[in-house]
């Protein structure tokens, strides 16, 4: 049976919810407090780039399935589930710990604003702990709500697909009725024999944290491989294919970079450090990796002034923005470090990316100079750095490259490139965890 349901927040978490849970058949309001946002989504332009989401989000909208609405009252009344889906940052101490205030503005609206009988679904990352909090709150208040932790797994550039088919859904609550719920909100995954975990609220806050931070130390460990892959002439791209053969490892995450970056890794890491140092249980590996993950990217400028001692006064192009490809989110992406560091030495900076120039400009402004493509990058640089693995750079002319460039050197932190045309073309270049070559 179709759900009457409530998103709160229309970030990219919550809007890919309430259109992924719309296109399930649920009738679903999204609720914000930025107008203008509201007004683009219902109009049917989309407010962030994600492939593939635009044509669910008009196809839900011409349904009726979906609309967007800033009136919470309204949404609340119509609803019996509510999701809440708003942001959860680093807080500003510098401690690790999330900052919730967001989370509890929503809390507390959706507190003052309920008549009736509620099921309360935290998608947000939330402390450990956090959904029980909730409960004892509600329950003071004597409200009729039963409280959900539900954590989101979506990788950014596969989010729709990673909606519609996941690997699981964990689901934390101590109700029979709000399971029961959930099943129906969740029916469409259900017949796709998606599995379905069912367990307590902290198991499912910190199975989010878990499942992250195992995730950063694969690639911090496949980085630092590459690293000493370099040292000792071997290839780390057939190193990760030989580890990823082994069905215990797997071939996901393996992919040796400029280190890792976006709104999650990052910032849960450094959630599950803290929060396992406040019991009294350090998870050493995790601080380990939070460190090598710093040091990956100021390693990519340490290389570049290895071959360019004097950075200051150079021209250097970087070729992607994003913290991955299909995109436009830069949040703690290695471009970032990056540039400042590059700034720092007195480079001139040329940058383009597909999708997140905006971003890009709205942070840097006027300290870098913003292309209109690749090739315009390049030109009179003395060295092209490629941050970014999109599938364009993949393909690009390198003889026009190279015919533009002050000096034909290249630094591809992704392995993008073919290494016998850079070699064939005549180029100096570095790559991730191989050979440094000389023209």
């Amino acid at each position: 049976m179709a759900k009457n349901i409530c998103v709160i927040g229309v970030g990219y978490v919550g809007l890919t919810t309430a259109i992924g849970l719309a296109d399930f058949g649920n009738y679903v309001i999204a609720f914000d407090i930025d107008q203008n946002k509201l007004q683009q989504l219902q109009k049917g332009n989309m407010i962030i780039y994600e492939p593939g989401i635009q044509e669910l989000l008009v196809r839900n909208i011409a349904s009726e399935r979906l609309k967007f609405s800033n009136n919470l009252e309204e949404a609340l009344d119509n609803s019996e589930v509510v999701f809440i889906a708003v942001g959860t940052p680093e807080n500003q101490n510098g401690d690790g710990n999330v900052d919730i205030q967001y989370v509890e503005n929503a809390l507390n609206n959706v507190i003052r604003e309920t008549a009736s009988y509620k099921v309360l679904v935290i998608k947000s990352t939330v402390p450990v702990g956090y959904n029980r909090k909730v409960n004892e709150k509600i329950k003071q208040a004597n409200l009729d709500i039963d409280v959900v932790s539900n954590p989101e797994f979506l990788r950014e550039g596969k989010a729709v697909y990673d909606f519609f088919h996941p690997d699981r859904v964990v689901i934390g609550t101590d109700s029979e009725k709000a399971k029961e719920i959930m099943r129906d909100v969740y029916r469409t995954l259900n017949r796709i024999n998606v599995p379905f975990l069912w367990t307590d609220w902290e198991s499912a806050e910190l199975i989010k944290y878990a499942s992250n931070g195992f995730l950063a130390i694969k690639i911090a460990y496949i980085n630092q491989l590459a690293c000493l892959a370099e040292e000792i002439g071997a290839d780390i791209i057939s190193i990760a294919k030989g580890m990823g053969m082994d069905g215990r490892i797997g071939p996901k995450f393996l992919h040796a970079g400029p280190g890792y970056g976006g709104s999650c890794f990052p910032k849960d890491t450094k959630a599950l450090s803290a929060i396992s140092h406040k019991f009294g249980v350090p998870i050493t590996i995790i601080d380990a990796v939070i460190e090598a993950n710093k040091k990956q990217k100021m390693r990519i400028v340490e290389r570049l002034k290895k071959r360019m001692p004097n950075i200051s006064g150079k021209t250097i192009g970087i070729l992607g923005l994003a913290f991955k490809a299909e995109t436009d989110d830069i949040r703690e992406s290695p471009a970032i470090d990056i540039v400042n560091e590059l700034l720092k030495l007195g480079a001139i900076v040329k940058v383009h990316d597909p999708q997140a120039m905006h971003n890009f400009k709205e942070k840097y402004g006027d300290k870098v100079s913003y292309c209109n493509n690749e090739y315009e990058a390049s030109k009179d640089a003395d060295a092209l750095l490629i941050l970014t693995e999109w599938n364009e750079y993949r393909s690009l002319d390198l003889r026009r490259i190279k015919s533009a460039m002050k000096s034909p050197y290249i630094f591809d932190t992704r392995n993008v490139l073919d290494r016998d045309e850079l070699n064939e073309l005549g180029f100096s270049f570095d790559l991730i965890g191989q050979k440094t070559m000389e023209a």
